[in-house]
């Protein structure tokens, strides 16, 4: 495979010039993925903020569960992954900088602009489907308001509480992944690596995930509450300690074929307890003798098809091209600008007298084009968007 990691642990800085082009490439899948995902939400069966009268259970069963269990987690791997590479050319003081500029920036220019308006088109949709009579300032404030928690950041910026976690976690991280550079800190580094050596050693990251899960989830079931949070957070840890040392991408290698079938009995025993009982009930009631089953199964599940898309990755996609290239650069500012295009052109077609498969093109389609659009011809065109979108300033 193109662009190795030269093994070991002393030649950090030879590593980290190795442009590894595979995830970039993924990353620019995931946010397109995340685009279909948020596409087909108005369609799929569960709640979401905008809702069709008729839903796909295609799209349920790809979309919400194969795809959701793994697909936010194997984000927060991959930026993982990223701070790795970063610091090994950065200081602590840098990085900082850096993810403030690339994600806090963002995260607040997309609370400003976006947040007042998906607002307005998910309170004008309840009222109009007569679930909510208040205002517009009542639902805002009071009705959408999630309390003091980790929460609060899908309330100021919905899909964008993605940047408040991650540049969160990036400033909680930075003294361990500073002190992981040291010599006590490889040496930590190196015993979880051993583990690794042995055949299904990569599995050992599905313990401290359970412990997560099933300790806090029943204290915390609302999504993204702390229980998400710190779960996440072990994700983000894990794509790091990945790249620290060559012994776990071999362990990747190596162990695909057991860690896909261990994924897909997770994915099926997900699937089984889901057909046990009411899905919101099942994963949001700890007294439902299902709730734990559903959980373990979720992570487990998580796991290995984050890994398992890794190997994919390596083995398939390190490559790199114009596509890739202009993606890498679009994927931020596209984030920011897709939900609030979906909102709006969902608000219209779900009020269509058409079929669910129609729509979802309508959606999809539309969705693209215009949210493409606005970023090829405004926020990549013009200095001061490139900034507040978290680009790079142009060559």
């Amino acid at each position: 495979m193109q662009n190795q990691i030269v093994a070991g642990q002393t030649d950090n800085t030879a590593r980290a010039s190795v442009r590894l082009h595979y995830l970039d490439v993924l990353r620019v899948l995931a946010v397109f993925v995340v685009f279909l995902y948020h596409c087909s939400m108005p369609f799929t069966l569960g709640q979401a903020d905008i809702m069709n009268n008729e839903t796909s259970l295609v799209a349920t069963v790809f979309f919400v569960a194969f795809l959701a269990p793994w697909g936010m987690p194997f984000f927060f791997l991959l930026a993982g992954a990223g701070t790795w590479f970063a610091l090994q050319r950065r200081t602590a003081r840098q990085f900082a900088g850096e993810r403030f500029r690339r994600l806090f920036v963002p995260f607040l220019v997309g609370c400003a602009l976006f947040t007042p308006l998906l607002t307005y088109i998910e309170w004008m949709f309840h009222l109009g489907v007569g679930s909510y009579e208040g205002s517009y300032l009542q639902f805002l404030f009071v009705e959408r308001f999630p309390g003091w928690n980790p929460t609060l950041f899908g309330w100021l910026g919905y899909h964008l509480w993605f940047l408040g976690y991650l540049f969160v976690d990036s400033l909680l991280l930075l003294p361990l992944f500073e002190w992981l550079k040291g010599e006590a800190g490889r040496r930590i580094v190196s015993r979880l690596a051993r583990l690794c050596e042995h055949r299904g050693g990569i599995l050992v990251f599905i313990l401290p995930l359970l412990l997560i899960q099933l300790g806090l989830r029943p204290y915390f079931p609302d999504e993204r509450n702390w229980a998400d949070f710190f779960y996440y957070l072990l994700f983000f840890l894990a794509g790091y300690l990945f790249y620290a040392d060559e012994r776990f991408l071999r362990a990747v290698r190596r162990d695909r074929w057991l860690v896909l079938a261990v994924g897909i009995a997770a994915l099926l025993g997900l699937m089984a307890t889901v057909a046990m009982g009411e899905a919101e009930t099942l994963f949001s009631t700890p007294s439902n003798p299902g709730f734990y089953l559903f959980w373990a199964c979720a992570v487990v599940d998580a796991w290995c098809w984050c890994v398992t898309m890794l190997y994919v990755g390596m083995r398939f996609l390190d490559f790199s091209n114009q596509w890739t290239r202009y993606g890498q650069e679009a994927i931020l500012p596209f984030y920011v600008l897709h939900q609030p295009v979906i909102f709006a052109i969902a608000f219209y077609v779900v009020q269509w007298e058409a079929g669910v498969t129609v729509k979802m093109l309508a959606v999809t389609l539309g969705s693209f084009v215009v949210a493409a659009a606005l970023y090829e011809l405004l926020v990549r065109r013009v200095a001061p968007l490139r900034a507040l979108f978290g680009m790079k300033r142009s060559a």
